[in-house]
């Protein structure tokens, strides 16, 4: 099996012992992305909406560097310290994806890196060259 390891400089680098998506075939394994602008490494700011928009940027971009783009996300988890936005999470969401829609769960959980209020990772499909 060969594995491709998937790194860009438009999605925060790794602040841990993980690459930002691993490729295998035709599957793209994204890591979790929080809301840090890419430049910075900083937080983009405390607002929830503003912080869903950011980690779907990443998100993007990883793809992108993949060979594909975030249609091709056949899977999402979304990790969030507080369900109440899940109204949000939804909205946004709506911004950055077009029917058919990707699989996706939505876990509570008690807290994130950086004490962010979202992360999201995915498993993307990237289309067929035959």
């Amino acid at each position: 099996m060969n594995k491709a390891f998937i790194s860009t400089d438009q999605a925060p680098a790794a602040i841990g012992t993980y690459s930002q998506a691993v490729k295998v075939g035709t599957a793209v394994y994204l890591s979790g992305q929080i809301p840090l602008v890419p430049e910075t490494m900083a937080v983009i700011s405390e607002d929830f909406a503003e912080q869903t928009h950011q980690v779907f940027k990443n998100i993007s971009a990883v793809c992108e560097e993949a060979g594909g783009n975030i249609q091709d996300l056949v899977k999402v988890n979304i990790y969030l310290t507080d369900l109440s936005n899940f109204a949000t999470v939804n909205e946004v969401m709506s911004q950055y994806f077009k029917a058919p829609y990707p699989a996706r769960a939505a876990i509570g959980v008690r807290a994130l890196p950086k004490n962010v209020q979202v992360e999201i990772d995915g498993i993307m499909e990237l289309p067929s060259t035959n």
